[in-house]
């Protein structure tokens, strides 16, 4: 590492026995600097996240973006992606398809697994997917909510909004938050606030901010990717041209009204209608899926799918992940690999509240009335629609496929499958924690099942495969964010020892008399001239007076230094402390720089997805609060025993923390 010339220069030694060990703990500090690696004589100068003049704002520019094709698809199965049924090694795991631990989880205990549809089972490719739900959100924006048809011309770069961010809904600002809920960035439309401006928001003013609904909004899912890149548009054009807006609208209205569009592309079928259409356009192909339900249920575990989606999305989205059928040749084959499918069930509702359970015809997708999923027989057959209306249905393992149903409770879906959850009381503890769902949303899928009912948990974070990868390729960065903090902070102490000086510091509980503050240059004389005192006499001298008072002891005694010994050592002192200023600012800076490039390679504006800065995000601290497991595709299941006993790593507090490993990663 090169520092600047000022700090290069060596330090003169004091003449004064006294000041050996401070002048030894400089000169070790030098060598140390000046000793030190390049830091950044490898790293690439990374693009920023701002476009060039004349591009749309809000879109990653290409060949200029830093931004990765991520989510991947599932990886296919390959000889160097072996199954943990295939006759191979699978000791060297690439860990992209690795399973980490939260909390741990010895799946002989679980009777039955539980699937999310979307985003879990589904993974949707969000170049074409996401920019479909933009361009519709727009249609109904237009059409149906009365805004302008320029925001139809409005380009959508789905790669600028990440997961885990959160959207303030009153000041039309996006938040990245850490997980003492300190906001580190901050963008209001596609403009970056300053720290300044962040901390006069979120930190300085009186409010005490949740950052949780209704005046924010949290980007938790894939799913909204779409709608939090369209509010940001319109933000920015409120602020620019507020007169082409529908009169009245404030920025929680424009949210509303987005929020309002996208509910209506699911609802009025356009979305679902254009995947049908063609479903490999839209969701990545996961060949691995058949053999993970082969072998759990060779495992003797039950199986369910769980879903928000209705009986005909979801049968248009199974089939095609586990049957490859489309269109006419659809069939319900792919039933035959679950227990229990329930469509429909409004997730996370579905774990508090009890609702009506429907059974579904799946010929015909018409529901029928059941009793908490029992069948309920009519009085009369005339009053039947159709003789295959019948509502006395076959049991499921008879049928040889799972039943289906829209809507219910938690309790009618235990009841089915033979489970209880911890939140359901049992006299044996074998009874409980008997279901692992597996799903993408933290708060629909994740926080709720485990908080309210005892389900064990996994979340998907498709992004995590691309975090990974950039991870293990540049290991070594850790290490010397980890050196040059080190670094600053032996310099912060070595500094603040100088500008203390050498002698002892008043007890606070001692009362002080009131003198005029000493500037560092007096401080530096003081403690210089007190050098020579023995340490009883410096004490009492420091406990009845200021420093002037010991010096005049010292004189008295016989044993100051002539004036022009202390314009020497002040001089010397005044040198070794800019050296050492020079030397901690120059590794600030390198540290800062470090940093940000850092987490450039992950995202151009918001950096790495589990990160702020050094601290975990808040979106990580969710991840490792309420999911017990968690992997970046549902396929990684195909790489671990289905009895695999899952154990959580050692927790460390600060005083535990072992330097040599690595916090990103570990």
């Amino acid at each position: 590492m090169r520092l600047p010339l000022q700090a290069q220069r060596p330090l003169k030694a004091a003449p004064a026995e006294s000041h050996c060990r401070m002048h030894c703990q400089v000169g070790r500090l030098s060598r140390l600097f000046v000793s030190a690696p390049r830091f950044t004589s490898y790293l690439p100068r990374l693009a920023v996240a701002a476009a060039p003049a004349g591009a749309e704002r809000g879109v990653c520019s290409q060949g200029q973006s830093t931004v990765l094709a991520f989510p991947p698809g599932p990886p296919p199965p390959s000889e160097e992606l072996p199954g943990w049924e295939d006759r191979a090694c699978v000791s060297n795991l690439d860990v992209r398809q690795n399973i980490f631990c939260n909390r741990s989880l010895n799946m002989r205990s679980i009777k039955a697994v539980g699937f999310d549809m979307d985003y879990t089972l589904s993974q949707y490719k969000p170049e074409t997917f996401e920019k479909l739900a933009h361009d519709l959100t727009v249609e109904k924006l237009v059409g149906v909510f009365g805004y302008p048809e320029i925001i139809a011309t409005w380009k959508f770069d789905w790669r600028y909004m990440v997961r885990g961010l959160t959207i303030d809904k009153q000041r039309g600002n996006i938040l990245k938050i850490d997980r003492h809920k300190y906001v580190k960035i901050a963008y209001h439309g596609f403009r970056e606030l300053s720290r300044a401006e962040r901390r006069a928001i979120y930190s300085d003013s009186n409010l005490q901010f949740e950052f949780d609904e209704p005046d924010f909004a949290m980007i938790d899912t894939l799913f909204s990717l779409a709608e939090a890149h369209l509010f940001m548009q319109l933000v920015e054009l409120q602020d620019s041209q507020p007169d082409l807006l529908p009169p009245g609208k404030t920025r929680p209205d424009l949210y509303r009204d987005v929020r309002a569009a996208v509910d209506l592309c699911h609802r009025d079928g356009s979305l679902k209608q254009a995947v049908a259409k063609d479903p490999a356009k839209y969701i990545h192909e996961d060949s691995r899926l058949i053999g993970i339900m082969d072998m759990y249920r060779a495992a003797g575990k039950k199986l369910f799918v769980a879903t928000n989606s209705l009986w005909d999305y979801t049968h248009v989205v199974m089939n095609f992940l586990l049957t490859g059928r489309v269109g006419s040749d659809r069939n319900e084959d792919w039933l035959e690999y679950f227990d229990v499918v329930i469509t429909g069930c409004g997730k996370p509702a579905f774990f508090n509240s009890r609702k009506p359970m429907f059974e579904v015809q799946t010929s015909s997708g018409m529901l029928r009335n059941t009793d908490s999923g029992n069948p309920m027989v009519p009085i009369g057959d005339q009053d039947l629609p159709s003789p295959d209306f019948s509502s006395t249905a076959q049991p499921m393992a008879e049928a040889g496929q799972a039943a289906v149903y829209q809507g219910g409770f938690y309790m009618d879906l235990h009841r089915m499958l033979g489970v209880q959850s911890g939140s359901e009381v049992h006299t044996s503890p074998s009874f409980r924690l008997q279901v692992l769902y597996v799903g993408d949303h933290i708060y629909g899928d994740i926080l709720r099942s485990k908080k309210t009912l005892g389900w064990r948990t996994m979340l998907v974070v498709p992004e995590l495969a691309t975090e990974l990868d950039i991870l293990q390729q540049h290991q070594g960065v850790m290490d010397e964010l980890r050196s040059l903090r080190e670094a600053r902070d032996a310099l912060d102490d070595q500094i603040q020892r100088m500008q203390w000086g050498l002698g002892p510091c008043p007890s606070p509980s001692t009362p002080q008399p009131e003198t005029p503050m000493a500037s560092p240059q007096e401080a530096i004389v003081d403690a210089i001239s007190m050098r020579d005192i023995p340490q009883a006499e410096r004490h009492s001298a420091s406990s009845n007076g200021t420093a002037t008072a010991s010096y005049d002891a010292a004189s008295s005694s016989g044993s100051s230094m002539d004036q022009e010994e202390d314009d020497e050592e002040l001089v010397q002192y005044q040198e070794a402390l800019h050296n050492l200023e020079q030397q901690r600012d120059a590794i600030r800076q390198q540290h800062r720089q470090l940093l940000h490039e850092h987490h450039q390679r992950f995202h151009a504006v918001w950096g790495q997805l589990l990160k702020t800065g050094y601290q975990n995000s808040r979106f990580a601290h969710q991840v490792e609060r309420f999911a017990c497991l968690y992997t970046s595709h549902v396929s990684n299941l195909a790489f671990y025993s289905p009895d695999k006993s899952y154990r959580g790593r050692m927790d460390h507090m600060a005083h535990e923390e072992n330097p040599a490993l690595d916090p990103f990663i570990r």
